[in-house]
């Protein structure tokens, strides 16, 4: 199968020298790299781990729903009065 890729000016000499280097010729010179290139980068690859902190315990429950909206509703009110609502 024959294929057109348009690539750099410079990359394209690189290549022609690696070829002569080398002794392959372009097409499978080419070819080799892309085979390599595309087993190194796996659709699979692991993410790195993540950083996690001790952030301390909790100061409310987000499980709770009635205590999330108090705390809300006290924000809330904050940005409103300039104080929280007092209950």
């Amino acid at each position: 199968m024959k294929t057109t890729l348009i690539i750099s000016d410079d990359l394209f000499l690189r290549l022609k020298r690696r070829a002569l280097e080398t002794g392959q010729s372009l097409s499978s010179l080419v070819e080799g790299l892309l085979r390599r290139g595309l087993s190194q980068t796996s659709p699979h690859k692991r993410l790195p781990k993540l950083p996690s902190f001790d952030m301390g315990r909790p100061l409310l429950d987000i499980a709770d729903r009635n205590e999330l909206y108090r705390v809300m509703e006290g924000e809330r009110d904050s940005k409103l009065y300039g104080r929280r609502k007092r209950r």
